[in-house]
């Protein structure tokens, strides 16, 4: 039997070059060799969204467009929707139980988004808790396999420290995941910081060209190149990180820019014409998606009802270890 693979996204809205680079081509590429599990994390998305609730299910139907659009196949992958399986609900108010506070407090993401994110107010239990309730997406798919990159290994570890002291107290019930670290190019927000929707510096999968024209034009470059031919240092331009990913010859770029042969407004402009050529096929296939809304609800209706047999499956054996 093949290895099962879990993994999710919140459903905030449409998705950007950082979810393509960092996750979507890995999951893609997981497809033939493991069972995998996709799943629109709805409750995740309260934990920041709580406020308003009015666009989780049309950003469910954007962010399932732009996982197809980007080759996630739903004859390979299981693509479903984390509230309608309630065992996910009911195993993070188990394994909340037994997770101390301590471990919730060190976990990097939750200092870094308290610090990053002022526009909402993220002192909630929720918030300060959704790495259980991450934990318990993991267990109750018995996941093998969790795809992650090297900064989401302290999250991953909680997954395996719960599932530890859950058998510790019940018995050898719960599979500790695997982490499976993935390579993914750097692609960093135009304000140089990590791209994020809340931050409001992403560029999104499938952008018309005018947003793309844009939003090049809005990326920070090296400060202290002024003129064509002053030395560059590419190591530190937003623009130079999106030639690495999007230009085959960005080495001899590199060279270019370090020897002032080259300027900026080149560098965007073929920028813009590299991301034009890289969107527009995703864009066409994405527009399709978008306007088939009965074939978006088929599909994560059917992926829904095959995760509800193994969630199932799984949550039974815990009341048992439980003795409930």
């Amino acid at each position: 039997m093949k290895k099962k693979v879990l993994s999710g996204m919140r459903p905030t809205g449409r998705l950007h070059l950082g979810h393509y680079f960092g996750a979507l081509k890995n999951w893609v590429a997981l497809q033939d060799e493991y069972e995998c599990y996709y799943m629109s994390a709805d409750w995740h998305a309260l934990t920041t969204d709580y406020a308003d609730t009015s666009k989780i299910d049309e950003n469910t139907f954007e962010m399932v467009a732009d996982w197809i659009t980007s080759g996630i196949d739903p004859e390979k992958s299981v693509i479903f929707k984390q509230s309608d399986v309630h065992q996910h609900s009911e195993l993070f108010l188990v394994l909340s139980m037994i997770t101390p506070l301590g471990w919730l407090y060190r976990c990097p993401t939750y200092k870094e988004q308290l610090n990053e994110i002022k526009n909402k107010d993220l002192n909630n239990f929720g918030f300060l808790g959704y790495p259980v309730l991450q934990a318990a997406d993991i267990l109750l798919y018995m996941a093998d396999i969790v795809p992650v990159g090297e900064d989401q290994l302290a999250h991953l570890e909680l997954s395996r420290e719960v599932a530890r002291r859950f058998n510790n107290f019940y018995g050898n019930v719960l599979v500790e995941p695997q982490a499976k670290l993935t390579k993914s190019a750097r692609v960093p927000g135009i304000d140089a910081r990590k791209m994020s929707k809340s931050y409001g510096n992403s560029v999104m999968l499938g952008e018309d060209d005018d947003a793309i024209k844009k939003k090049v034009q809005e990326m920070y470059t090296d400060p202290l190149k002024i003129k064509k031919d002053d030395p560059g240092h590419p190591e530190g331009c937003v623009v130079f990180a999106f030639h690495e990913i999007f230009n085959e010859n960005y080495k001899e770029r590199e060279t270019e820019c370090k020897a002032g042969s080259v300027g900026c407004v080149l560098c965007k402009r073929q920028l813009t014409e590299m991301l034009s050529v890289f969107m527009k096929p995703l864009a066409q296939k994405r527009a399709d998606l978008m306007n088939d809304k009965s074939y978006l609800q088929k599909v994560i209706k059917e992926g829904t009802e095959k995760a509800k047999e193994t969630a199932a499956a799984t949550m039974s054996n815990i009341r048992k270890a439980l003795k409930f």
